[in-house]
């Protein structure tokens, strides 16, 4: 599969999301396997008992409790002391991790512009319901902001729609609450570039030292990852976050054979380590090819299965509204 070029990369909000998929995807919410206890008050029900406008039970009054929770009602009705409960809403922490080697940088529909995309839905949905969103970017670059002074060897013009950028092996934005901060996660994702080898393991490693809170954590990638992905994966597991996947690959990289695929003789070049490979394009191969993808991808799916991670393949030509809508409601990540 070769490498895009001339990707329009998004520069806004609305070249993340359209306003139509804005208003089918607002009623959404993130389920989980398990209730988690958040920092900040939010809209997700809890089952401890706390202080709400919603009332839950009652129980017997005991000496030290709060006399403002009396139900005096009772008291009058029993001569007996009740205490009133109420339902405690707590907030759920949504980390989504984005994959930003140049692995990415591939396909039609480009795999990076796509991750781009369902991160940008995803933060939204979560920040619609009040949920406290973080994403981390692995590997890639960061492009400057506008108006940049550009560099004195007549590099690269700042106006340009294809700003410079730096590399950075972990980028985050953290703790966005709210759908004001809508425009804060757009720009940071409009500002990631793919670029370099991802050290995965590592960044797994960093990733789960400073997450916060309890939630579910989204980890968008190819999963092509020459290290393997077994240990990092394992770094990121527990901890009071439900994991889940979705691994991301073009429809070249499934089908190798349709209208964009490759031919004849070929020098291929890894666009991650310069890696080259001369082969010739014919029938066995690309039927060993696509034995050796479906057994990779197999494998993940095992691995996901045995350690109770939640796990879904998409092309990047699947349209994000039947994505979101079906795909991920019936796994259980939305409802």
């Amino acid at each position: 599969m070769l490498r895009s070029t001339n990707i329009p990369r998004p520069q806004s909000l609305e070249d993340l999301l359209s306003p139509a998929l804005i208003a089918q995807i607002s009623r959404l919410d993130y389920t989980s396997r398990k209730i988690f206890a958040g920092k900040l008050k939010g809209e997700r029900r809890s089952k401890k008992r706390g202080e709400s406008v919603e009332f839950a039970d009652h129980r017997p009054y005991v000496v030290g409790d709060d006399l403002r929770h009396i139900d005096w009602n009772i008291f009058g009705r029993l001569d007996r002391l009740f205490l009133k409960l109420f339902l405690e809403e707590e907030d759920l922490a949504l980390h989504i991790v984005l994959d930003c080697s140049a692995s990415g940088d591939c396909g039609q529909p480009n795999k990076f512009l796509f991750m781009q995309q369902l991160a940008m839905a995803l933060g939204y949905i979560g920040l619609v319901n009040l949920n406290r969103v973080t994403v981390t970017a692995m590997g890639g670059e960061i492009a400057r902001p506008d108006g940049a002074t550009p560099p004195a060897d007549g590099g690269p013009d700042p106006s340009s729609p294809h700003l410079p950028a730096t590399p950075s092996q972990l980028t985050a934005i953290r703790d966005l609450r709210g759908r004001r901060r809508t425009h804060d996660l757009a720009r940071f994702l409009c500002s990631l570039r793919p670029a370099g080898v991802v050290p995965f393991t590592d960044a797994c490693r960093r990733t789960a030292l400073t997450r916060r809170g309890k939630g579910v954590m989204v980890v968008l990638s190819d999963f092509f990852i020459k290290e393997g992905y077994e240990t990092g994966l394992r770094l990121l597991l527990g901890r009071g976050y439900d994991l889940f996947l979705i691994q991301c690959l073009s429809p070249q990289e499934v089908d190798p054979t349709g209208p964009n695929g490759l031919a004849g003789d070929l020098r291929l070049k890894d666009v991650e380590d310069a890696d080259v490979a001369e082969v010739t394009i014919s029938a066995p191969l690309l039927k060993r090819y696509k034995a050796n993808l479906a057994a990779y991808c197999d494998q993940l799916r095992d691995f996901a299965a045995r350690r109770e991670i939640s796990l879904l393949t998409v092309r990047t030509d699947t349209p994000l509204d039947v994505l979101i809508l079906d795909y991920l409601r019936k796994r259980g990540l939305l409802r």
